[in-house]
């Protein structure tokens, strides 16, 4: 015999889904919105305001740069991330304790303390670009996801097979490569995934590290919103919930899901 679920829990759960797309729903609500400032609900539906975005060079510069951005820190993250999340469970018993909290400073550290350190020591005390210097700060932020996410990949992996293969002939980097590496996949991408998503949606640190003709898309909407009050920060913004919708879209496509809870 079936229980039926208490009703104060159904109201309950019912109340945390709207606590949690009510703001979304509001924000599509608003970029649909025919009116020339933010409205909710909408007094009448409009694509005007999407078309507005790419007239506005400003949100075409920083969209470009905060997608190339994100790929190049991501991908520079992994690079590191992964040998380093390698070497702390391959090596967990040589090497210090308190090595697997460093990667994790970045998160443990404010934000705007981060953005700051950045501004004094890189931003104003070398001759590095502005575009160097926001990579080298998204960088740093999204490097602790891909250390823990893959770290978490590796702890499950059984060690014992790369030593068989390695005694079997096979040159260590290249079963790292054919062995270490496609058992820890779901855990790369799930990586690359968090670590992509945050550097887009990063404003913190960006603040303190756009300069003159280089910003990233959510700084820029915050410019936006200090002169107008028009709906295009709301269709902005319902394009960086497309753009991560889409992400995991076709990683549930490719993959599925599934895949990468194992």
């Amino acid at each position: 015999m079936r229980s039926s679920v208490p009703l104060p829990l159904i109201a309950f759960a019912v109340l945390v889904y709207l606590f949690l797309m009510g703001p979304l729903v509001i924000v599509f609500g608003a970029a649909l919105s025919d009116t020339s400032y933010l409205t909710f609900p909408p007094k009448g539906l409009t694509l005007h305001w999407f078309w507005q975005i790419w007239e506005i060079g400003a949100f075409r510069r920083t969209i470009v740069t905060s997608l190339q951005i994100a790929f190049l820190a991501t991908a520079l993250a992994l690079l590191i991330g992964i040998p380093a999340a390698y070497a702390l469970n391959r090596y967990r018993i040589q090497l210090p304790g308190w090595l697997s909290t460093l990667f994790v400073l970045p998160v443990l550290v404010p934000e705007i303390v981060l953005g700051f350190s950045l501004l004094r020591s890189v931003a104003v005390g070398s001759d590095l670009p502005i575009f160097a210097t926001l990579l080298m700060g998204h960088t740093l932020i999204v490097l602790p996801y891909c250390v823990r996410v893959v770290s978490a990949s590796l702890a499950s992996f059984d060690f014992a097979i790369e030593e068989a293969a390695v005694s079997l002939g096979s040159p260590p980097l290249k079963t790292f490569f054919t062995i270490v590496l496609p058992n820890i996949r779901a855990g790369v991408i799930a990586a690359f995934i968090l670590a992509f998503i945050t550097s887009v949606n990063d404003v913190s640190v960006s603040l303190f590290l756009t300069g003159p003709g280089v910003s990233t898309l959510p700084i820029q909407i915050l410019a936006h919103v200090e002169q107008f009050f028009d709906p295009v920060v709301a269709s902005v913004s319902v394009l960086l919930m497309l753009l991560t919708v889409a992400v995991m879209a076709v990683v549930e496509r490719t993959l599925g899901l599934t895949f990468l809870a194992k």
